[in-house]
């Protein structure tokens, strides 16, 4: 009599168990998934966003977009800030993680021997530098500027990236001092904290002029063709761009890793600028 009670009470038990089991698997279906956490450079801002838009139209799937300057990004990620996918205007920052080991290789690769150079990420893009004219700023566009240094004394104002942090404002430097230009436009610096930042500075006319993304120069948004020229590439060293995924990244996120590289996304890069890789 004893056994069958006990008997009967394992058997509730465990059929318990199981209910609320099938309850939080339930609840777990009808809840949203959490969005997959980007950090960016600034200079993805309207390009990533189309993105970013498709993938969700596409999968359902929400992204939660964060910008700024890739510098800066690096180091909250190394002190803990939490990120799935981090897209840097510059590769070495992506590097850095990868050799602090805060990164890892895509879902699905073949084989282990490659998966530390997989933790490494992939190249998503090759930015280029422009000249960008505030409104109203009476200045000639050309990609020596030239024109930038006849009206310069009506120049107040001259916008960057800040260079110690923002790869746009160090390519932005190197381009200044190979044309000789370093030394005068120094006084009239305005830094932006990124380069989407300095590029509001132009654009609101704050600054009356600056060397920016070109990226942002093509966006509707910001600025009209007429005000912008692109810088020969030869002026500043490659703006190689990489992305790579996060040990905290979940199946979400490698599924935005991969739609990042399909033709539809490299083709909206290309209109914003981008070279492929």
């Amino acid at each position: 009599m004893k056994r069958r009670r006990a008997l009967a009470h394992i058997a509730a038990t465990t059929f318990g168990v199981g209910l609320n089991a099938a309850s939080r698997g339930a609840q777990a279906q009808t809840q949203p998934a959490a969005p997959v956490q980007v950090a960016a450079a600034s200079d993805l801002k309207f390009a990533l966003t189309h993105i970013a838009s498709q993938f969700q139209a596409e999968t359902g799937q929400a992204v939660a977009l964060r910008f700024g300057s890739s510098g800066q990004f690096a180091r909250q990620i190394a002190y803990g800030l939490p990120v799935d996918l981090f897209m840097s205007a510059d590769e070495s920052y992506v590097f850095g993680l990868a050799k602090a080991g805060l990164t890892r290789a895509p879902a699905g690769h073949a084989g282990t021997l490659d998966a530390a150079d997989l933790a490494r990420g992939t190249r998503y893009a090759t930015g280029r530098i422009a000249l960008l004219i505030a409104p109203g700023a009476d200045i000639r566009l050309d990609p020596n500027l030239n024109g930038l240094k006849a009206s310069w004394q009506h120049v107040t104002k001259f916008a960057l990236a800040n260079p110690e942090h923002a790869p746009y404002g160090r390519a932005a430097r190197q381009v200044l001092v190979a044309l000789g230009l370093w030394e005068m436009v120094q006084p009239k610096l305005v830094l932006g904290e990124n380069i989407a930042q300095a590029t509001h500075f132009i654009s609101s006319g704050a600054a009356q002029a600056g060397l920016t993304a070109l990226s942002l120069a093509l966006a509707p948004e910001v600025a009209q063709p007429e005000r912008h020229v692109v810088l020969p590439a030869h002026l500043h060293d490659p703006l190689h761009q990489r992305m790579v995924l996060l040990k905290s990244a979940g199946a979400a996120a490698d599924a935005l890793f991969r739609f990042l590289q399909m033709p539809a996304a490299r083709a909206l890069m290309a209109r914003y600028g981008f070279s492929s890789p």
